[in-house]
């Protein structure tokens, strides 16, 4: 089966239960998550042999976060100790009108704090065929995304197979410091993932005549945005996924992926929704296990999005579903009729 590297931070994920809001809870939940994690969860899942690179402090957080990934059977052992801080972000889930909250506590983290010389890019990509960052990883500072262009380059010259989700996070940094740094990033990059919203903030590039806010997706917009990537960067494959928001309970989801040759949109789904984060990641692994079957490039976007949908009902960042479940509902089991 192929390896796949994922780079970036988990954090310790605390939630009030339910609905309540930060003001309102006793108790906080703790999980943990983290973009380019949840991608080797996902893939983990469908059995790809997948490995998860960070930093995190040898103390017993250190290890709760560790063993969260092990549970799952994704691979730790070039996992880095040392540090003090396992990340934190809070997370207050909307309802209705309401939209989620998410507070950050990552600062002076492990991984924020790492240095070139604590990764040996090298021997990480023996034997590997895919390497996935996202743009939350190189946000956490300079530092670090000097440490992201360096597994770039490194991955690049063993022809290992790049994917970037773009995920503009504006806490992190500005859409100018967003700009310059994924812009030198982008040349190492195979599979570019975005949505409407990262590649205005990012790069500026912009969907025609599509309101987000106001929940309307214009086909043709989606065309031009993946078109106007793929042109600006090369990449060989574009992901588009699109989101049109009823309520934060409510959503329909569907996505494009372009190959430069063909527009392939997936079918829609209406979702009601769980828990939303995550969504992206689960989307992500998705599309890198089935372009890894060879899939063809409509088998692929419809895997992806059917994965996505999943994890939208699922608690907790990780994606826990099984590949018939997704090939299920991509070949129209959507009906959440009980399983007997």
């Amino acid at each position: 089966m192929a390896k796949v590297i994922t780079f970036g931070e988990l954090m310790l994920r605390l939630a009030p239960e339910g609905y309540l809001r930060f003001v309102q809870a006793d108790k906080l939940g703790a999980t943990f998550g983290g973009g380019e994690a949840n991608v080797a969860v996902s893939l983990a899942n469908y059995g790809v042999d997948a490995a998860f690179v960070t930093k995190f402090p040898k103390h017993d957080i250190g290890q709760a976060a560790v063993n969260s990934l092990r549970r799952f059977g994704v691979d730790t052992s070039m996992i880095t100790r040392g540090g003090d801080r396992v990340g934190i972000y809070y997370l207050e889930k909307g309802a209705s009108q309401r939209p989620s909250k998410v507070v950050y506590d990552r600062a002076y983290s492990a991984i924020a704090l790492a240095k070139p010389e604590d990764f040996d890019w090298n021997k990480i990509f023996e034997g590997v065929e895919w390497f996935h960052f996202t743009g939350i990883t190189p946000a956490l500072n300079p530092s670090v995304a000097e440490i992201c262009l360096e597994a770039c380059r490194v991955a690049k010259s063993k022809g290992v197979t790049v994917s970037c989700d773009l995920n503009y996070r504006k806490k992190l940094w500005t859409r100018d410091e967003a700009r310059e740094t994924m812009t030198k990033l982008m040349p190492y990059v195979d599979v570019c993932i975005s949505n409407e919203e990262d590649a205005h903030d990012v790069f500026g590039i912009d969907a025609e005549n599509t309101d987000i806010d106001a929940g309307k997706v214009n086909h043709e917009g989606y065309k031009s945005v993946a078109r106007q990537l793929m042109d600006k960067f090369g990449f060989k494959l574009v992901a588009i996924t699109l989101r049109s928001s009823i309520s934060a309970n409510d959503n329909d989801w569907a996505a494009l992926l372009y190959d430069g040759k063909e527009y392939c949109f997936s079918k829609s789904y209406h979702m009601h929704i769980v828990d939303r984060v995550g969504g992206g990641d689960s989307f992500g692994g998705g599309l890198i296990y089935s372009q890894l079957m060879g899939y063809s490039t409509q088998e692929s976007i419809e895997f992806a999005v059917a994965a996505s949908c999943l994890k939208h009902s699922i608690e907790g960042d990780y994606n826990m579903v099984s590949v018939d479940e997704v090939k299920a509902l991509a070949g129209g089991s959507g009906s959440g009729r009980v399983q007997r």
